[in-house]
């Protein structure tokens, strides 16, 4: 496979030498100022985009360029970094999950976040189990749209907002386009993309197939990634248009596991596990009509499924115990072999139409959602004593689990304008979730069947005043909640029991900003918010009549999470000098989050402790990030800092854990730069470093997979590509 890459550079090589001697003899002009006309692009979402209205909300608008952020590497800090608040847990330097949390937030792949590709969902299972093993290559995201909490009434279930990442369009104007990039690095970095795309009467395409593979930083970290993406869209007239897109990604990848504190004290750089893999697959075909009624009326309806698997087989046991030979067996100890498949349907549909009460303008938009979901989870089968990547048993699973919910949900929102300047926005949506469980787990004395109905309203309102021509004052507020997930209903041994009357997570976030432009050279957002998070589930110790402790999930308090976050950029060349033909740009974004448990209790060595007053697992204080741009006609630049403060891994804040599983995660401070070189019109060249200053971090300690213990961050590593766009 890696000489077929290897082939595809040359040709690709050899194509750029041909094709600049077409264009020296053409003599074409180069336009210089296209790189900085994209960057006068507004940072916010518009008050109505498509058929979903941000008005009054906490919004965010990326638009993902090589030499701003390190895409090929798929690395997070980079492509987030212009967005306050955003923590980042990297499991590793390969980029193949995407881990983001905020405002007190879980990181772990995206878990609390509502997370979409083209607008439709794609965690793996939206209301049981919504982390997201799916993760595309960022080099074919357009646009990245990220709107906070307020995000509840339009998207549904999650305390830390929607994330959108929109696929890049096909160049209509041509019948074929392609676009390449080969890019190698440290530790036998390899990424291969490559796109085509186009318009041919009434029918546009856009396509790309991703590989990146290379051994990674630790050792026994090697990993072979895989992505797909096809895109056909008709336009049957001019006011409608179906298309039919589908996605895959899939991955294998050996684990290094976690380490405790004295063997990252030793060296970060090191290993001890080398018989642990993990393996996710998620595919999701998705079909999406548009229609125009008219001018003032307009239809979508989303349907998409997404079925896949994620399997792992592991050594599981403490990071101080070493996977070694069994003198007993004469081999090494049997792996354990997890295996959870999904399979859902959902449809989304909503309407946009624009009306006039009066004088008064307004935008209504209102839908449904309908989703049904299924997970059939094995866990603990007991696998072969190889090294290798094998799923095969030699016992049966000790759970197997059948999980189901049903979801549906109406909402509306309606943008009113009661003034040229002044535009109030309420909202409500209606929730309603089935959950059934049964199956199951061989230590318990009776089979699992729990089952729940529940619904519920949510209400939330939204204002914005435009005080200049370039600036707004804007404030939300939107309840929120959180469906209780699968583990925490799901009786783990015969000591655990289940609270029948567990509570989802309700709660509410609230936002008051201003932000716009002052002049061409100075652009902000400031913002405050507040978040709620009541009835976060838990495992408390509670003593049966017998005098017998029994380990209880239920719901074991309330948080928290209050702060400010701040964006600023200032063009230092253009900004003052509008002929200028190159500009430097410097942006920060600083976020301060107090996140607190207000009450509540939690089991912690068979004692139930109170957890008042503790800080937010997983929850810095201080995040902050500094970038300097360069840019010009053919160079964009950006030498980027990043500061994390201090965080606990656990609602406990325990400050060590002979293991490594707990305890606290050291502020770090790190610096990344991105180059990205245009020439000859269609041709150009990236380099990236990350972490050059080669700090010794970690962003995470874990109880579970891919640990447990510390997860070390990579130290500096880089990678060089070459890109071709015709």
């Amino acid at each position: 496979m890696k000489q077929i890459y290897k082939t595809l550079l040359a040709v690709v090589i050899a194509t750029g030498v041909h094709h600049a001697h077409a264009q020296i003899a053409k003599k074409d002009t180069v336009k210089l100022d296209s790189v900085i006309i994209r960057e006068s692009r507004s940072k916010n979402l518009p008050d109505v985009s498509g058929l979903y209205i941000f008005s009054g909300k906490k919004t965010n608008i990326i638009y993902p360029e090589a030499g701003k952020a390190n895409l090929a590497g798929n690395n997070a800090r980079t492509l987030f970094s212009q967005i306050p608040g955003i923590n980042v847990w990297e499991m590793d330097g390969a980029g193949l999950q995407l881990n983001i949390g905020t405002r007190g937030t879980d990181m772990h792949r995206s878990i609390e976040t509502n997370m979409r590709q083209n607008g439709y969902n794609t965690n793996s299972d939206v209301v049981g189990y919504p982390e997201n093993h799916y993760n595309m290559p960022f080099q074919a995201i357009g646009e990245v749209q990220y709107v906070r909490g307020a995000s509840s009434l339009q998207f549904g279930s999650q305390f830390g907002g929607m994330v959108n990442f929109k696929i890049k369009q096909p160049d209509t104007t041509k019948t074929f386009g392609i676009e390449s990039e080969q890019t190698g690095g440290s530790n036998r970095f390899f990424n291969s993309y490559n796109a085509i795309g186009g318009k041919v009467g009434k029918v546009s395409y856009y396509a790309y197939f991703d590989a990146r593979s290379g051994d990674g930083w630790r050792p026994d970290a090697a990993f072979n990634y895989r992505a797909y993406y096809a895109n056909i869209k008709y336009q049957f007239n001019t006011k409608g248009s179906l298309s039919l897109q589908f996605s895959r990604s899939d991955y294998v990848q050996q684990i290094a596991g976690g380490l405790t504190d004295d063997m990252y004290n030793a060296t970060s750089r090191q290993s001890n596990r080398f018989r642990n893999f993990f393996k996710p697959a998620i595919n999701i075909p998705a079909v999406i009509f548009n229609y125009n009624f008219g001018s003032h009326t307009r239809l979508d309806v989303t349907s998409h499924v997404l079925f896949g698997e994620r399997s792992s087989v592991q050594f599981i046991a403490p990071s101080n115990t070493a996977d070694v030979v069994n003198p007993a067996l004469g081999t090494y100890n049997p792996r354990q072999v997890d295996r959870d498949h999904y399979k859902s349907f959902t449809t989304e549909a909503r309407i946009l139409h624009n009306y006039n009460i009066g004088s008064v303008h307004s935008t209504l938009t209102t839908g449904f959602r309908y989703a049904n979901g299924s997970t059939h989870r094995r866990q603990k089968g007991v696998g072969t004593t190889g090294t290798n990547f094998d799923l095969s048993l030699v016992k049966d699973y000790g759970v197997d689990l059948d999980l189901n919910a049903l979801n549906y949900a109406a909402f509306a929102e309606n943008l009113f304008s009661i003034t040229s300047k002044f535009s109030v926005t309420p909202g409500v949506r209606f929730e309603g979730i089935k959950t059934t469980i049964d199956g199951v787990v061989n230590n318990r004395s009776t089979d699992v069947n729990y089952k729940r109905d529940r619904s519920f309203p949510l209400f939330g309102t939204g204002l914005q005043y435009q005080l200049t021509n370039t600036t707004q004052l804007y404030g939300n507020f939107s309840q929120a909640y959180r469906p209780y997930i699968y583990a925490a209903v799901t009786p783990a041994d015969q000591l655990t029991i289940v609270d029948p009357n567990m509570k989802d997570s309700r709660g509410y976030n609230a936002d008051l900003g201003y932000r716009g432009k002052l002049g061409t050279a100075f652009t902000f957002d400031v913002n405050g918010f507040f978040v709620h998070y009541g009835n976060r589930a838990g495992t408390l110790t509670v003593q049966d009549a017998g005098g017998t402790n029994h380990l209880y999930l239920t719901t074991i308090g309330d948080a928290e999470a209050k702060g400010i976050e701040a964006y600023t950029e200032l063009s230092l060349i253009r900004g003052f000098n509008k002929q200028a033909r190159s500009d430097l740009r410097l942006f920060n974004t600083l976020a301060y989050t107090h996140g607190r448990y207000i009450g509540g209790s939690i089991n912690n060595s068979g004692t139930n402790v109170s957890l008042k007053g503790n800080k937010i697992e997983g929850t810095p204080d201080w995040t902050n990030r500094t970038g300097l741009t360069y840019l010009t006609g053919h160079i964009t630049s950006t030498l980027l800092f990043s500061y994390v403060s201090k965080q606990f891994s656990d609602a406990n804040n325990t400050a060590f854990n002979p293991t490594g599983a707990t305890g606290i995660v050291p502020a770090y401070k790190l610096v990344d730069m991105a180059f990205n070189y245009r020439f000859l019109k269609n041709y150009y060249v990236n380099f990236n470093i990350n972490n050059l200053t080669n700090q010794k971090y970690f962003t995470r300690r874990i109880n579970m997979y891919p640990g447990p213990g510390i997860l070390p961050g990579d130290g500096m590593t880089f990678n060089v590509g070459l890109g071709v766009k015709l």
